[in-house]
């Protein structure tokens, strides 16, 4: 094998075989991935086990038919908390919630055209109009453009905690959590408070016991206060994905919900 495309699970699957690291896989060169984040654990790792690994990132959508970034060759390990820079074709803007364009660093939703984007959806002239603006798409994706054109994900909007008026990436924490030696896979969702609306909860897989004040003690000696999480979900299956390798968190929130209910 010198190519590969996977989604961030599988390759994740890879270095969880123990034998891995010792298999000839020398003539793997390009290793692409797309449709989630790959933690940057994982990344190092792979540096690790496969150092002569090329490591390429691409985002986009079905709303894109294709790739909207992609990594520059070699430039993972400088960027690796990026999905690389739009396509040659591209147009990629960060709006706030008035749509209109922020400035270089700034967090907002990305907004994606370019002759690649579709024109809309099919008979729902009603999504069409909510979701494509003068031929840009909104992706529902927060995220930031840096100086050099690096794109940034950090969310999906809808998925963003709000904790007594703080903003709350679940990435942040997810890529805390991976650190961990003990954590196989993780999810943040927001778990409901009268007080302060929503709280951090945090779905791991785990390949070794491990109880929620370890994890909360290694979170927060690397995260600000409000972005630890405050209850956890511990299992040693693998958390819920969908048949494209994503964590499906919406299933995991109503499971959350329903153990909420029952107790």
């Amino acid at each position: 094998m010198t190519h590969s495309l996977m989604v961030p699970a599988m390759y994740n699957l890879c270095l969880l075989q123990p034998d891995f690291p010792t298999i000839d896989l020398r003539h793997w060169r390009v290793g692409a991935y797309g449709g989630a984040p790959m933690p940057v654990a994982s990344i190092e790792a792979l540096a690790q086990t496969q150092p002569q690994l090329v490591l390429m990132n691409c985002y986009g959508a079905t709303e894109t038919t294709s790739p909207a970034t992609l990594m520059p060759p070699g430039m993972t390990p400088l960027h690796n908390d990026t999905v690389g820079q739009a396509v040659v074709c591209g147009d990629i803007q960060v709006m706030d919630d008035d749509g209109q364009a922020l400035p270089a660093g700034s967090m907002g939703e990305i907004w994606i055209k370019g002759p690649m984007v579709v024109a809309g959806y099919w008979n729902n002239p009603e999504a069409t109009a909510q979701e494509f603006v003068d031929g840009f798409w909104k992706s529902g994706d927060m995220g930031s453009i840096d100086d050099h054109g690096y794109v940034r994900i950090l969310d999906r909007k809808k998925d963003m905690l709000n904790r007594g008026g703080y903003k709350i990436y679940c990435i942040e924490v997810e890529n805390t959590l991976y650190q961990h030696p003990a954590v196989v896979e993780c999810a943040i969702v927001a778990k409901p408070c009268s007080v302060l609306g929503e709280r951090v909860h945090a779905f791991v897989s785990v390949r070794e016991a491990v109880d929620a004040q370890t994890l909360t003690d290694f979170c927060s000696s690397r995260l600000s206060r409000e972005k630890v999480p405050e209850s956890y979900t511990i299992v040693t299956d693998a958390l819920p994905r969908n048949a494209n390798g994503k964590l499906m968190k919406r299933h995991m929130r109503e499971q959350l919900l329903q153990s909420l209910s029952a107790t």
